[in-house]
């Protein structure tokens, strides 16, 4: 629980203090479409299978921060400084360095309490290697449509 409050500080620090390239409306529709594909996800892969889960099994309200308060600002970050105009070897380099990021942390999460506060079940760090850069581009079209939006 301890890693949870330290990165959920840590991380919303620095959304809060980087310059951004994304707008409040763009944020907002970040964390909020996030926070719902996360809850979407979760549902199956932790309430319904028992995959893997934060703090203890089932819903309980220690691991809110987790779902709305912690990752959000992580895809925030990722979007603010993707290379949208770079070649496709940068912004694979790109995406490939934030999986890799992503999956140390992850790894990280699993210490023991108090430190740690995500649990396995049958789920291996492997399938989140698969799925995380999927969910990263799903993520990057979200935001692409946003911007269209914006301009119309």
């Amino acid at each position: 629980m301890i890693g949870l409050i330290l990165s959920v500080i840590a991380v919303n620090m620095l959304v809060f203090f980087i310059k951004k390239n994304l707008t409040m409306n763009q944020m907002v529709h970040i964390w909020f479409f996030t926070i719902s594909l996360q809850l979407i996800f979760d549902v199956f892969i932790d309430l319904k299978y028992h995959g893997y889960w934060y703090i203890t099994q089932g819903i309980d309200w220690e691991a809110f921060p987790a779902y709305t308060i912690l990752i959000p600002p992580v895809n925030i970050l990722f979007l603010n400084w993707f290379p949208f105009k770079r070649s496709f070897i940068k912004k694979f380099l790109y995406l490939a360095v934030w999986v890799i990021v992503i999956l140390i942390y992850e790894s990280i999460a699993q210490i023991p309490p108090p430190w740690g506060y995500f649990e396995y079940g049958w789920w291996r760090l492997e399938y989140s290697a698969v799925i995380d850069p999927i969910l990263l581009l799903i993520l990057i079209g979200y935001y692409k449509w946003i911007q269209v939006i914006e301009k119309k």
